[in-house]
């Protein structure tokens, strides 16, 4: 049976399960749920942990420089496993998920992955620390997936809500392939020209999601025009940002920091040759984290 607990200040509160080692709740002060519920009929995930792939590789295989072989589904082999609540206190939380015969199956490397929790006034710190049992070079890529309620406010529309940068942006994005789950790097559309507000309608994920991959910014608010009430995700370690919905009209956004992306259509399939990919030497830990403020 999965663990849970709650962390909290006066002005955030915080519930976590070991189901996946994350998120179910992000609420304030005056009880307004932030975190995306997890309804089915739109998307039963909440704010799952992707590793060691964000996204997905080519017919979800792969293979690395010494020739091992890689096999793993979309976002990776964690977010539905049972995780250990490795300790907890009234602010702070930390979640443990060691590597097995299940994962080695499919990612032939050792590892200790840890989902860290931190609270501290309206602000909620989550880092994941990936650690090499190995002895050698583990590539890898780490990600969150959290989903916010679209809108928060009962009476607002979906198109109400909208995403306010940091920094004013020109920026495109490329062509997700909805059959495959990759990515057309060569195929770009413009998303954000001049400005530093994304106006958010349904219509921007029927196809699947924005792929932010130029953005300036390290920080994005999700906000309402008719209220005071928003979230904003700071992403400073986490070079790319996806912003997705379900194609059915989902009450919801992904705001997800990626350190990589999915195959790109001029990648090959050797995974360490993939953007931006990550490499933990023998027997050391990465970390990186991103803060999820309640406005």
């Amino acid at each position: 049976m999965s663990q849970t607990c709650t962390i909290s200040t006066e002005a955030i509160k915080v519930g976590l399960t070991s189901l996946g080692g994350t998120l179910t709740s992000v609420a304030d002060a005056e009880g307004t749920e932030y975190l995306w519920q997890g309804d089915a009929t739109y998307w039963g995930g909440q704010a799952p942990i992707l590793f060691p792939i964000c996204g997905s590789i080519r017919d979800d295989r792969a293979r690395t420089q010494d020739g091992s072989e890689l096999a793993m589904p979309r976002h990776g082999l964690v977010r539905k496993r049972e995780w250990e609540l490795e300790r907890s206190d009234e602010t702070s939380a930390t979640f443990v998920f060691g590597s097995d015969e299940e994962t080695l199956a499919g990612y032939p490397y050792p590892f200790t992955l840890r989902s860290r929790y931190e609270v501290s006034g309206p602000t909620l710190t989550v880092t994941y620390e990936v650690t090499n049992d190995g002895d050698r070079p583990m590539p890898f890529q780490v990600g969150g997936h959290p989903g916010f309620r679209c809108p928060f406010v009962d009476g607002d529309a979906y198109d109400d809500c909208y995403l306010e940068f940091e920094r004013e942006e020109t920026c495109t994005a490329p062509e997700p392939v909805t059959e495959t789950g990759l990515i057309d790097i060569d195929v770009r559309h413009p998303v954000l020209e001049g400005t530093n507000v994304m106006p958010l309608a349904h219509e921007l994920f029927h196809k699947d999601a924005q792929i932010l991959d130029e953005l300036v910014s390290r920080r994005v608010s999700l906000r309402s025009r008719n209220s005071e009430k928003g979230v904003e995700l700071a992403f400073g370690d986490f070079p790319y940002l996806i912003v997705w919905s379900s194609a059915n009209d989902g009450p919801f956004v992904a705001l997800e920091p990626w350190v990589g992306l999915s195959t790109c259509n001029d990648e090959d399939d050797v995974f360490e040759h993939k953007r931006n990919i990550q490499v933990a030497e023998p027997g050391k830990t990465k970390s990186y984290a991103f803060t999820v403020t309640v406005l």
